[in-house]
């Protein structure tokens, strides 16, 4: 079969063994794989990469020399199923699959599908799963809308890690892939507002299409100042000073203040508003940013992935009582659930998707991406002789 080899900070076509199932897996030819900001890590950053999932355990990452092929966002066509492969997919069903996968089947140590050599992935004709880690394309949902599912269940994860309500407002920082589908899946939750703020023009058209509700230019205004308005946040020490001294001045006039606070505990009344804060830019500095100019006990949720070393101010986070959450990937029901999302018609991805190339292509769109204004969401197509997104 041909697939993309990725070595030495290069992407090349090559002629590899065609892919045989192991015991309870799957075959598929590939119909779409969608390109990842995590494979243009892997391909620039590799040695950074591995030598984090080194210290954690993992010993058989991508790495820049170890051929690999990338792509974890995948859909395909069941072809063959191996041994064991049980009450799952048949031969003939459209599938996305977990980006997990045991190395020869059953028993085998599992590796991460497109992100390492143990487990070549999607930029390929034709690329093996785990049947239990695969879920039926359902409704006639096309492999180019149902290739989505990956980047939606990475947004649904760190949305539902934000315990985000619908009277919350939300800021978005950052309009690339994960931050639009971030967008996409809080209105889709009912989240009352949403401000997403982005450099680029076109990522922030994307975003509007997407559902936010206010976009921000972070270069001509502050995402914070636009999403505060109307709100009654703490931005300040002496706010957040006269905040406690006057709300106990008016608690201290009643008779029975301590049951009254209580209650208003109990309710939410007592919480100082704040915002939910999505950072999905992923670059050094931005960390200390959010912490400096977030209000009073913004709950911030790092989705971005920094591939370099970043300084912080604890004491600033301290001081304003932040809670700072990191997420990573999503789970299974996560995935399931993120794939009828989009089988429903309840949330719609279709303008992440900028551009499709075949597998000579995608050395291109690693270059065209680079390019926030050229294109958001790449798609790989096996069968296409597109050589430009």
């Amino acid at each position: 079969m041909r697939a993309v080899v990725c070595a030495h900070g290069a992407l090349e076509v090559a002629d590899l063994p065609d892919p045989r199932p192991g015991r309870g897996q799957l075959v598929l030819d590939v119909r779409r794989c969608g390109i990842c900001g995590s494979d243009l890590h892997a391909k620039d950053h590799g040695d950074a990469l591995d030598e984090v999932m080194v210290e954690l355990g993992y010993h058989d990452s991508v790495r820049p020399d170890r051929p690999t092929v990338l792509g974890h966002e995948l859909c395909g066509e069941v072809v063959e199923r191996g041994r064991g492969a049980g009450r799952g997919p048949r031969v003939g069903d459209l599938v996305v699959s977990f980006p997990l996968v045991r190395a020869g089947g059953r028993g085998g140590d599992v590796h991460l599908v497109g992100l390492s050599p143990q487990a070549p992935g999607g930029y390929a004709e034709q690329v093996v799963v785990e049947a239990a880690m695969s879920l039926v394309v359902p409704n006639g949902l096309p492999a180019e809308v149902a290739v989505l599912t990956e980047p939606l269940a990475v947004a649904h994860h760190a949305v539902r890690r934000s315990e985000v309500a619908a009277r919350d407002v939300a800021v978005v920082l950052g309009c690339g892939p994960v931050g639009l589908a971030v967008v996409s899946l809080l209105k889709a939750r009912g989240v009352r507002a949403v401000v997403a703020s982005d450099p680029s023009p076109g990522r922030r058209a994307l975003a509007t299409r997407c559902g936010a509700d206010l976009v921000v230019d972070p270069t001509a205004g502050s995402p914070w100042d636009v999403a505060a308005e109307g709100q009654r946040w703490v931005r300040s020490a002496p706010q957040l000073l006269e905040l406690a001294v006057s709300a106990m001045e008016g608690l201290r006039r009643l008779p029975g203040w301590v049951p009254l606070y209580r209650a208003a505990e109990a309710l939410g009344a007592a919480e100082v508003r704040r915002p939910v804060v999505f950072e999905c830019v992923g670059v050094p500095g931005m960390l200390e940013h959010v912490l400096s100019a977030a209000p009073v006990q913004s709950r911030v949720v790092v989705v971005g992935v920094c591939m370099g070393e970043d300084t912080l101010r604890p004491t600033m986070a301290v001081n304003k009582e932040l809670d700072l959450r990191f997420v990573l990937g999503y789970t299974p029901l996560e995935l399931r659930d993120s794939l009828h999302l989009l089988a429903e018609g309840r949330v719609d991805l279709s303008p992440l998707v900028t551009g499709t190339v075949g597998l000579a292509g995608v050395a291109a769109a690693f270059e065209a991406l680079r390019d926030p204004e050229a294109h958001a969401k790449v798609l790989v197509d096996p069968a296409s002789d597109a050589r430009l997104p």
